[in-house]
């Protein structure tokens, strides 16, 4: 635990020393993630999260709460026109153990399909997400499997192929229950200048499942360059699952005592930036139905993220959302507002690392503090608000 704790650390070291997106520190390659930070103004130990429990529902300015780091340790090799790549990515957050998030092997070059990726191992395999809300959307990674990745398929698209059980590096499924799960991915479609289509397919069955174990699921995402304008971008969402099969291409539910769902989601998200204004925006309905109890939730979300560049250093941030859970019982709503002054690399939205300095303020009806009553909506509390630091890089 020590040795992986000395790792992680000068991992870091490297990485905020050097300053760039990818470093290379003695023939290995380093990228990674951080974020963290004091919450000055809490109650109950609450220092973020507040969400309605929708999976585009957390918006993050000002309301994550937590801290972590996670570390990418990569070294690639090459033998008579054969690449070899190994991937190590210890993980942290908050008290919890470190975990591997991934370690897998990838070969490439082979003569009958040489820009074809195989790969074995537990890998990410992270396709999309929104940032403001931290959830990607397609995403058919983090399970041990062995598949392959990038291979051409005809005018200019790309076959990706992967096959999983339901065990992880660090964890793996009860002896009398199984989980198998194969996906598609076929990638860089091109439906129409600057367009692109991408397709995610998911199968899964398995034993010892609560209700069968089987499940299936389809993803499709139209990403557009410069919609409406120069220097805009918009991703168009829609997707469906059932059983086993989670909506993002993963599983759902294979802890065998614990049952599928239905869900289907359409979701929409642009980005921009225009000099020194830059920002992301969602809006994104989902409906979720349990296999068992045909217990029903939907939820609406709509929230947009804004960033104005006052100097080349310093930013000023604003963050609106308002979103909706429908069920069984009374509908609730939670709506928030963050701004926070932020020091930075450069102007663009994505310039990081970031420094931040927030203010938050949340509300929310008496139905999401009954809903909530074990975390933000203690004692019938409907509002809230955080001040804090917080820092995020990625390299």
């Amino acid at each position: 635990m020590k040795t992986r704790n000395r790792l992680t650390a000068v991992a870091l070291a490297a990485a905020c020393a050097n300053g760039a997106f990818a470093m290379e520190v003695a023939g290995f390659e380093f990228n990674g993630y951080s974020r963290g930070g004091p919450v000055f103004n809490h109650s109950d130990g609450v220092k973020g999260g507040l969400t309605l429990g929708g999976e585009l529902q957390k918006y993050r300015l000002g309301n994550e709460g937590d801290n972590g780091i996670e570390i990418n340790l990569a070294k690639t090799f090459e033998s008579g026109g054969i690449k070899w790549k190994v991937n190590y990515m210890p993980a942290k957050w908050g008290s919890g153990d470190i975990t591997t998030d991934q370690a897998y092997v990838e070969m490439s070059g082979f003569g009958f399909a040489p820009e074809a990726k195989f790969w074995a191992g537990q890998r990410r395999l992270r396709i999309q997400d929104v940032h403001i809300v931290d959830y990607f959307l397609m995403n058919y990674g983090d399970n041990q499997g062995a598949g392959m990745t990038d291979l051409p398929i005809g005018g200019g698209a790309k076959l990706g192929v992967g096959v999983f059980t339901g065990d992880k590096f660090d964890a793996n499924l009860p002896n009398n229950v199984k989980a198998r799960r194969i996906n598609a991915d076929i990638s860089e479609i091109n439906t129409n200048p600057g367009g692109q289509l991408r397709v995610l397919l998911t199968a899964v069955n398995g034993s010892g499942q609560v209700n069968g174990g089987s499940g299936s699921g389809i993803s499709v995402s139209h990403n557009q360059k410069d919609f409406l304008m120069p220097g805009m971008s918009n991703a168009l969402f829609l997707q469906g699952s059932r059983g086993h099969a989670r909506i993002d291409g993963q599983f759902e539910s294979i802890d065998g005592t614990s049952a599928g769902k239905r869900v289907f989601r359409i979701a929409d998200s642009i980005g921009w930036q225009s000099g020194r204004f830059g920002g992301q925006a969602l809006i994104g309905y989902q409906t979720n139905k349990a296999d068992l109890t045909n217990v029903e939730t939907k939820d609406f979300s709509l929230g947009a993220r804004g960033s104005y560049a006052f100097t080349k250093h310093f930013k000023g941030l604003a963050e609106l959302s308002t979103t909706t859970r429908k069920g069984s019982g009374p509908d609730q709503r939670l709506s928030k507002a963050t701004l926070a002054g932020a020091l930075a690399l450069d102007e663009d939205f994505w310039s990081r690392p970031e420094l931040r300095l927030y203010v938050t303020k949340a509300n929310w009806n008496q139905a999401a503090a009954v809903a909530n009553a074990a975390t933000f909506g203690a004692r019938g509390k409907t509002s809230r608000t955080l001040v804090g630091v917080q820092y995020e890089v990625w390299w």
